[in-house]
This record gives C-alpha cells, structure tokens and sequence, in this order.
C-alpha cells in the first residue's frame, strides 16, 4: 500500500485536519486502524508513516485539500436578570494549566429561521485539555440547559470546577446560578459582543457540532436521541483521535504579527499528563481507547 494511500485514509478519519494535528495523531489513529481492520500494514510501512513529516504530508495532500465556508442564524438573546450576582470573565482571566474550568454554548438546530421551537446542542469544552462534550436538548428551555449541563458534568474525566457562559437568558438564571453554587462550580459569563473572550466554545462550536450537523433544523424528541447517538460516538472520536495545538505566545513587529503554538495532543493525552487526575481515572480512559 502506497504511503499517500495510508496518508489520505488517515487524513480522512481524522477530518481532513492540518498536516501538524495529523502527525499529532498519527500514531493514535493509525493503531486504531490496524487494530479494527481498516487497513493492514507491515513493519516497515508503520515505521515509515510515523516518521513522515508535517511538511512531507503538506506535499502529498496538496490536490486533495478542500474547504467549505457555512453561515448560519444567531440565536442567543442577552439575559437580563442576576447579570451583578454572576462575574465578567475575559478570555485571559482563566488559568488554563487546570482542568475542569470549562466554557459552554447552545448550538441552535434552527435551519433558516428561528421561529417555533427547535433542537439546540449544549456544547462544553474544557480550557486547559480541549476537552469537549456536546449534548443536544429539545429547545433552549433553562431546565433543559441545566439538566444538560449535569449530565455532561458526569461525562468528564475530571470535576467540574468552573463554568463560563455567554449572556444568554438560557445561562443567566436562578437555576443555573443555584445548580453552580450547589455543587461548588464558579459561574462566570463573558462580555457582551466579544466573541473572543469564548473563543475555546467558538472554536468548538464549528469543529465538532456544524461539522457533523451543519444548518439543517431539527426538531423533537427524535431528532434529540439520534444526535446523542451521534454525539456520544464523536466525543470518543474528538477527545481521543484528534489533536489540537494550543496557542502559547503570541509576538508583533511592526504589522506582522507571530504566533507560537505547542505540540499537538489530543484531549486524552493531555488528560492523562495531568498529575492532578486520579490513577483509577486514568486506567479507565486507557481501556476506553
């Protein structure tokens, strides 16, 4: 089997991510692969793909990059009550060497127009690991949000410490604000109007729900299971296949501006570098991959 063959068939299954991210993963994703039967490789070929650059890849996928741009309908409207019991929080104001502060965001399943009632996905994505948990629930309703957000609580692979949201009437409720100080969760919202003071949610919010869902609307109790059966698969798959970099310093001369990044990981890997996660956690995420 050629190496752009084995290239392109990881290449896909990781969803035509960068050059960089698809070396992250490359040892991840390809064992898995061998291991379910998807593609049969000897010695020497494995070798070779784990040796592969990120620039060698860049050229060998160099006709087969292609991209799409959607847009869809915002649907947050600012809430307006408790918005001085709940503090401001900036995109700079975590410390995100910790697990378990989190930022959260509906995901609005509305198609063309934001009439009636529609499916909307509660989506949750970790600061420090990347990560990310989806839930979709039948309408924007804040008891449906806070059940969401408990379920999704139970999900992760560490506690809940801190939870950030936009200003939406959804997020910014006596339930919400009660559910967080009940179980020792900071609530925090962002600004009004600056989408980067969320930009792990936003990232988040293309990546792993429009990717897979697109602008179609949804509606009903139906339409809600088979996206948790569909979001159920793609946590396994983002959180333990597909690795992201993070941004660690950013430099400007004059008009250019210089960004560095670190070494791409994906979530679980992250999470199991952490010495604050439990060995038994630990373990349990191994069997899990």
């Amino acid at each position: 089997m050629a190496h752009k063959v084995v290239l392109k068939k990881v290449w896909v299954a990781m969803d035509f991510a960068s050059s960089v991210r698809v070396k992250a993963g490359m040892k991840d994703v390809l064992a898995s692969m061998v291991r379910n039967g998807h593609i049969a490789l000897d010695d020497a070929m494995r070798k070779d793909m784990l040796a592969m650059s990120a620039s060698t890849m860049d050229r060998l996928l160099a006709f087969d990059r292609k991209s799409m741009t959607l847009k869809g309908r915002a649907t947050t409207k600012p809430g307006t009550l408790l918005k001085s019991q709940i503090p401001i929080r900036r995109g700079s104001d975590w410390d995100d060497a910790k697990v378990g502060f989190v930022e959260v965001d509906l995901v609005a399943h509305c198609g063309a127009s934001a009439k009636g009632e529609f499916v909307c996905t509660l989506n949750m994505t970790d600061v420090c690991s990347g990560w990310t948990q989806p839930r979709a629930v039948i309408n924007k309703a804040r008891v449906h949000t806070v059940s969401a957000i408990g379920y999704l609580k139970g999900e992760l692979p560490f506690q809940l410490l801190g939870l950030d949201s936009d200003n939406g009437s959804e997020f910014i409720n006596d339930h919400l604000l009660t559910y967080c100080k009940d179980n020792d969760i900071a609530f925090t919202c962002r600004r009004p109007n600056k989408k980067n003071d969320g930009c792990f949610i936003e990232e988040k919010n293309w990546s792993v729900v429009r990717r897979f869902t697109a602008y179609y609307r949804f509606e009903g109790k139906e339409a809600v299971d088979v996206l948790n059966m569909l979001y159920d698969l793609l946590a396994l798959y983002i959180n333990y296949f597909m690795p992201s970099q993070k941004l660690i310093s950013t430099t400007r001369d004059g008009a250019h501006v210089s960004r560095k990044h670190d070494k791409g990981l994906t979530p679980y890997r992250r999470v199991m570098k952490d010495g604050s996660i439990p060995k038994q956690t630990k373990d349990r995420l191994c069997t899990t991959a």
